[in-house]
């Protein structure tokens, strides 16, 4: 009895790389279909005021810089998502550099040199998992978008796009203490804010 073929694995990104950078324009689109929606989502969070445009213009310059660069990707240095968001980033900063906005928009949050070691005891605590209702479910986004923008992208990059504490240091050209800190800065801000939107809501339901 003749047997059966056996499906082939799906590459791995590193594999799709691989085969892109020989040649193989498929290995490409197989990238891009993994990570189009969460590179978007990230320039698109990141980009505050709403400004499509620019995130369509920022997302576009990322993929193309990650096609021109593929011979060059280093998978024993990091993980493909980790240098994908990198280049996301750098695209970003030279967007922001261009309307001059940039030294102000990534400052240092005042005092975070001083903070305390280490993530707080509930550190597995994500807001987006409290918030299943469409109205709460804007409610966090429009706060995540008001956080100081080093905040915001440290909270984006853990919480909804599951990187490291030392992947988000590597994207972001920090510490990981630093990356902590901003996580827990964020936390504590989204926690205190749709606390208090959770009560009004209750309170205006009531009346």
């Amino acid at each position: 009895m003749q047997a059966q073929p056996t499906a082939s694995a799906v590459p791995d990104d590193d594999d799709c790389l691989r085969r892109y950078a020989a040649g193989e324009q498929a290995a490409f689109a197989r990238l891009y279909d993994r990570y189009d929606r969460s590179s978007w989502d990230f320039i698109r969070r990141m980009l505050h005021p709403a400004d499509d445009a620019a995130a369509q213009d920022v997302h576009q310059e990322t993929w193309i810089a990650v096609a021109r660069a593929a011979g060059t990707f280093d998978a024993t240095k990091a993980r493909f998502v980790t240098w994908l968001f990198t280049i996301a980033r750098n695209k970003l900063m030279d967007h922001l550099r261009h309307r001059s906005t940039v030294v102000r928009l990534f400052a240092e949050p005042a005092g975070d040199a001083d903070l305390p070691d280490g993530l707080p005891a509930d550190a597995s605590w994500q807001p987006e998992q409290r918030f299943e209702s469409s109205e709460a479910g804007q409610a966090l986004v429009d706060q995540v978008s008001r956080l100081p923008r080093v905040q915001r992208e440290a909270f984006v990059l853990f919480a909804l796009e599951d990187l490291s504490l030392q992947e988000i240091a590597d994207v972001s050209g920090v510490g990981v203490e630093t990356v902590k800190s901003r996580i827990r800065y964020a936390r504590n801000t989204l926690r205190t804010r749709l606390d208090a939107w959770r009560h009004a809501d209750v309170r205006t339901t009531r009346r």
